[in-house]
């Protein structure tokens, strides 16, 4: 809705006065594409780019770079800052980014008073909230809201129907005031109640997903091509440009191809034959010139801008995408197709929220070229037809704050300010700022359920005894009935056993088998009758060790085992009977199952008429109870000022050494602390005054250090961090020493109630040692391995990699380290990688 605009205004007023403004944005591409847009329209003099891949004219008065970058200069002092009038920070909503939203609100708040902000954000609900916050941290602000869109957004609905076939693209609003098209909701309802297909088939659902060939027929008859599917699997948005290509689908006139494979080859020209084939560059290349392409963060940046070049030019029309394409680059389609409603965060399937579904759909509509764009969803079992119209009905995108003090902050305010000034600039944070609101409707939701706690007290509340002992004595039985372990060799003896055998049981008393053993749902057991005339039934947990036959007799007949004159008969016979000594002995008691089921028939409870009621009403009661202490804990910690919490990490790195918190000084592990910025900060740090970084060659210290910088995807178990392949044995031995020092770390994090440093993840270490040695892509990187780094994935890890390591060669206190740091850098920084880093190709 032009809020770029706003951005260029603040460019031209520096400009006008002689004065300097960065544009930052949070992702590197994006910051690449604006530095290009900036550049043809003010000159390659007035612009400068500065990431962590490339510094281009960093003195320019016009400056493009991603937040860190400027937080990092800030926290530096640097000299570019001064003559700084505007900062414009794009997609300011980043700063509820569980992972990198701190920095934003660390530029926000340390920024000198002087310089102006433009923030920009195309998803925040709250943002007169967010201008009082601004209006307290930096002064008077403006919130420029425009709701009105330059190009109208129409929402549709696709479903197929089974019995003609046919797929159907329907208005999911209708009316002027909006509403869910009711002759949707009347076609789903009825269809999904299903039919049957004949004497016993399975009921089936009278409408269906449409496939992705239906939505592209169905898009290219209604003219609403070009068009971005989005699907959250990488894997999927492959195999969809696969089966399209298997399809035979060509969207592309060979004028088009021809303009396609000229962008291609351009964009790949640095990339050696050998890094082609790994990148599977045939297929792909076959795939864009039909104008279908995917695009996610596996792919390496070439290929990617390849596809978003071709795309912005009208050449390509299908794009499968994740939803990174969703905030970046500017790639906007005629209509976005959202496959599913729901996404997998990599533990479980989480619905889409309303701020997330309108980032996805501001893709659709190419201003100056659409009247119209179009967000197009599909028919889902999983979901109703009223969830997805809620969904494109929301107008609520609360912007929340991930805002936390890090060790890297901590240093470096201590090193900036002294500690009132400290505490004062971390409570004009967001975070704190909401802080009061967010612990009032916690309180509140917390008298709501000591309400219902109350009540289900009183209805678990039973005259005949204790419910709550009764309901602890059924958890007893029921995790004593799970944890009965089996034993193999006492239940083939107890099998063994026939009726008149006879076998020992409590010190030297003797008992007679009455009958085969019998097996029931506890296992095996055998009845007996012992030598003081009990009738007792008797399991393999009865048993030391598997009984044997200690004599033998014949049972009268006929066989009346429950007559008393009848079991006197056995006993008589059983005393004049040969008999062994005892050996293996059982124990005639109740196990813990029989002991917890008699109690429980005892228990008075268990006679009440509502007990049912009562047991209901008391699992009520529990589930009451953790949602008290869940919210009361919340409120504690939300009502704990970021002041108090920045305390709590400057104790801890007082005790490991890095501050002198009493004289508010750094000591020079401190000063190299205040130069790292990584998510293991303290542990990088304690991993170079431990020497755990000393006395390695290029490759090893890439391999070591890729360790704090890679984040495996999706859960790691044992058996994967067992089966890395060390390159040298020296570094197999660093690994576990630094494994050591985290747990320490880990130890003392939680006793101080701090959140726990990322594990270190040597996930990486075989890459990163191959690549800094030498080696070829397709020597580091396995194509046929399903397992083995999507190449993204990898350029982006050592990308990574590099700028940890040239903040190691920066600020290492050991030369020889810091020289091995900045070699292993350079090492890394060749092939695919430096083709992934140059601008404007």
């Amino acid at each position: 809705s032009g809020k770029t605009i706003v951005a260029e205004y603040a460019v031209a007023r520096a400009l006008a006065v002689g004065a300097k403004v960065f544009y930052t944005t949070p992702l590197k591409a994006l910051s690449n594409q604006k530095f290009g847009d900036l550049k043809r329209s003010l000159g390659e003099d007035r612009v400068g780019l500065l990431t962590g891949d490339n510094s281009i004219n960093g003195e320019a008065p016009v400056v493009v770079m991603t937040t860190e970058v400027l937080r990092n200069m800030i926290y530096a002092g640097s000299s570019s800052l001064t003559g700084l009038r505007y900062v414009v920070l794009d997609e300011v909503h980043y700063l509820q980014d569980p992972g990198r939203g701190a920095v934003w609100e660390e530029v926000i708040i340390h920024l000198p008073e002087t310089v102006h902000l433009v923030c920009l954000s195309a998803t925040v609900s709250n943002a007169e909230e967010v201008g009082e916050w601004l209006t307290t941290v930096r002064g008077e602000t403006e919130v420029v809201i425009e709701e009105r869109r330059p190009v109208t957004l129409h929402h549709l609905y696709m479903v197929g129907t089974r019995d003609s076939g046919d797929v159907s693209l329907l208005p999911t609003f209708v009316g002027e005031d909006f509403r869910p098209n009711p002759g949707v909701s009347r076609l789903v309802a009825n269809a999904t109640k299903g039919r049957h297909a004949g004497p016993g088939a399975r009921r089936r659902k009278a409408v269906f997903t449409p496939s992705r060939t239906d939505v592209l027929d169905a898009l290219r008859a209604d003219i609403l091509l070009p068009a971005i599917t989005f699907i959250f699997s990488r894997a999927a948005c492959d195999d969809a440009v696969r089966q399209c290509v298997r399809s035979g689908i060509t969207l592309t006139d060979d004028d088009e191809r021809s303009r396609i494979l000229e962008i291609a080859e351009r964009k790949v020209g640095v990339l050696s034959d050998d890094e082609l084939t790994v990148l599977g560059y045939p297929a792909w290349l076959d795939a864009l010139g039909r104008g279908i392409a995917a695009h996610h963060a596996g792919a390496v940046p070439p290929m990617k801008e390849a596809v978003e070049e071709a795309f912005a030019a009208g050449l390509v029309k299908l794009v499968f995408a994740t939803e990174t394409l969703a905030l970046g680059v500017n790639m906007p389609a005629r209509t976005v197709v959202i496959e599913r409603l729901t996404k997998f965060t990599g533990e479980h399937h989480e619905f889409l929220t309303p701020g997330e579904y309108t980032q996805l759909t501001g893709r659709a509509g190419r201003r100056g070229i659409d009247t119209i764009g179009y967000a197009v969803t599909l028919w889902n079992p999983f979901v109703t037809f009223e969830q997805t119209a809620a969904l494109a009905s929301t107008r609520s995108y609360e912007l929340t704050s991930s805002f936390r003090p890090t060790y890297h902050m901590a240093v470096n305010l201590m090193r900036r300010t002294d500690r009132t000034e400290a505490h004062h600039l971390l409570n004009l944070s967001f975070a704190q700022y909401r802080t009061d609101k967010a612990v009032v409707q916690m309180e509140r939701r917390l008298e709501r359920v000591r309400a219902e706690a109350e009540r289900h007290r009183e209805a678990a509340r039973c005259e005949r005894g204790d419910i709550e002992h009764y309901r602890n004595l059924v958890g007893e039985l029921e995790r004593a009935r799970r944890s009965r372990s089996v034993n193999v060799a006492v239940d083939a003896a107890l099998e063994r056993l026939r009726p008149g055998d006879i076998v020992h049981v409590d010190g030297s008393d003797t008992a007679v088998v009455l009958q085969q053993a019998i097996r029931r749902s506890r296992g095996l057991h055998i009845a007996v009758l012992t030598a003081k005339g009990k009738r007792i039934h008797l399991g393999g947990a009865d048993f030391d060790d598997a009984p044997r036959v200690a004599g033998s007799i014949e049972l009268p007949l006929p066989y009346t085992p429950n007559q008393h004159g009848w079991q006197r008969r056995v006993l008589e016979r059983a005393r004049v009977a040969p008999v062994t000594q005892a050996q293996v002995r059982a124990r005639p008691r109740p196990s813990p199952v029989h002991q917890l089921t008699a109690e429980l028939a005892e228990h008075p409870v268990g006679q009440c008429v509502e007990l049912r009621r009562h047991l209901a009403a008391a699992e009520r009661l529990e589930r009451a109870r953790r949602e008290i202490t869940r919210l009361t804990d919340r409120v504690e910690g939300r009502s704990e000022s970021l002041a108090r919490r920045f305390d709590k990490v400057l104790d801890l790195l007082d005790a490991w050494g890095h501050v002198d918190a009493a004289a508010w000084t750094l000591t020079p592990a401190g000063e190299v602390l205040a130069g790292i910025a990584s998510e293991c900060d303290l542990l990088v740090v304690e991993a170079l005054r431990a020497g755990l970084l000393d006395d390695l060659d290029a490759p090893s210290m890439a391999a070591m250090v890729s360790c704090f910088t890679y984040e495996r995807r999706g859960p790691a178990d044992e058996r994967t961090r067992t089966r890395i392949p060390w390159p040298d044995p020296r570094l197999h031995g660093r690994w576990n020493d630094l494994e050591r020092l985290a747990r320490e770390l880990w130890l003392a994090e939680r006793e101080a109630g701090l959140p726990e440093t990322r594990a270190p993840d040597p996930g990486f270490v075989a890459y990163a040692y191959g690549w800094t040695a030498g080696r070829r892509l397709d020597e580091v990187i396995d194509a046929d391995d399903p397992e083995a780094l999507a190449p993204g994935d990898f350029v982006r890890n050592v990308k990574q990699l590099i700028d940890l390591l040239r903040q190691v060669a920066e600020h290492a206190t050991e030369a020889a380290t810091a020289t091995t740091a900045r070699r292993a850098a350079d090492g890394l920084f060749r092939g695919v990688i430096a083709a992934s880093s140059v601008v404007g190709s």
